[in-house]
Parts: C-alpha cells; sequence; structure tokens
C-alpha cells in the first residue's frame, strides 16, 4: 500500500520532501504534483521502476518519456543543445512545456524513443517538485498521470491514492495541479509545435 504524504505547495515540508527522495532512490514509483498536471515518476536508472511506470500507463517508449530536471543547466547536461535551442529554452523555462531534443550519453538507451534517440526534457514552476529534484540533485524520469481509458489527467489526490494504491510507492498531495498537460515543442530539426498545451507557445516565438 502506498504511502501518502501531505505536502504544501508553496512552502514544502523538508523532512517530507527528504522522505520522498528516498523513496525513489530505492526504487519507488511516485505521484507529484507538476506546474500542469500530476506526473507519475521514478529515479533515471533504476530499469525495474521504469517497467512499472510504463506497465501503469500501458504504454511503450513510442510515447516519449520525460526527463524533469531543476534549471536549464541540468536539463543541457542530458540534451544536445546548441546556442539558438538554448536562447529558446531559456525564454520558456521553468514553465509548463515538455521539449524533445536529442539526449546525451548521460541518458540510458532504455529509456529513449527506440527510432530517435530522443526524450522529453523540461523544468516545472511548481515548488514541490523542485524541492524535491533539488533533494535528489538528478531529474526524475516522468509521464503524465493519465490512467488507460481516462480522458483527461488525474486532478484529485485522494482518488489517485485509491486507485494507485497498491501500484505505487508514494502519492504526494500538493494540491490542485489542474488537468491541462504540458505543451510540446520538437526542437530535434527546427521547432514545432507537437501538442498545444498549458504552456503559452508565444514564448517560443510560435
Amino acid at each position: 500500500m502506498s504511502q501518502f504524504f501531505m505536502i504544501h505547495p508553496e512552502n514544502p515540508q523538508a523532512r517530507l520532501i527528504r522522505e520522498a527522495a528516498k523513496i525513489i532512490r530505492d526504487g519507488g514509483v511516485v505521484v507529484y504534483p507538476t506546474d500542469s498536471c500530476y506526473a507519475l515518476g521514478c529515479h533515471l536508472g533504476d530499469k525495474k521502476a521504469m517497467e512499472r511506470l510504463l506497465a501503469i500507463r500501458q504504454i511503450d517508449l513510442k510515447h516519449h518519456l520525460t526527463l524533469v530536471c531543476a534549471d536549464l543547466s541540468s536539463l543541457a547536461s542530458y540534451a544536445r543543445v546548441d546556442n539558438a535551442q538554448f536562447r529558446l529554452l531559456k525564454a520558456a523555462t521553468p514553465g509548463s512545456f515538455t521539449f524533445i531534443l536529442e539526449a546525451s550519453r548521460d541518458v540510458p538507451k532504455r529509456t529513449l524513443h527506440p527510432k530517435r534517440a530522443t526524450i522529453g526534457l523540461r523544468v516545472p514552476d511548481h515548488a514541490v517538485a523542485l524541492a524535491l529534484l533539488e533533494e535528489l540533485g538528478e531529474p526524475i524520469l516522468s509521464c503524465t498521470l493519465q490512467l488507460p481509458g481516462d480522458e483527461a489527467p488525474l486532478t484529485d489526490p485522494y482518488e489517485i491514492r485509491e486507485r494507485l494504491e497498491h501500484l505505487v510507492e508514494l502519492v504526494i498531495d500538493g494540491g490542485w495541479c489542474g488537468t491541462e498537460p504540458t505543451t510540446v515543442i520538437d526542437m530535434t530539426d527546427g521547432v514545432a509545435l507537437i501538442r498545444q498545451g498549458k504552456g503559452d507557445p508565444a514564448r517560443l516565438g510560435l
């Protein structure tokens, strides 16, 4: 049965953040809040946790997973980014955007899109997510918490716990996150809007 932490959305309790980070390091799959939806997340280096995350969502790696990063400098460590791309990323982070980029060698191949060697990357604008990333000292491998058959992401932490309590190790209640997912921008060949979501593409000149 999963643990359930109520963490303040603006002033996260350090003790609970430390415990949540330990659960991730120990191989747990967790539900945590972001600035655009609740997300499922696990440790980047844990193959079994990644496989469980994919099984919960019933997706494969043709659906890009996302590395959720603490800041732009850490994002650039996990993707091949030229100067023009960096300027665009700087204009849109932190925020509700997911960028499809060519992965660097620091990203395990088993996490990448099987044909393109690409991955999603983003920097959230949410205190709980950022505190968790700072405590971990590395990105969280993530995807939106939208379960098979549902038309929208889950938003109620108590419903999330009820539906996932035997599938994840931790549910973080960080308050209301909304149901609108990130705006997805493919930057592997120019700049292309793939999905309109919460992030305003005008920030990228689109």
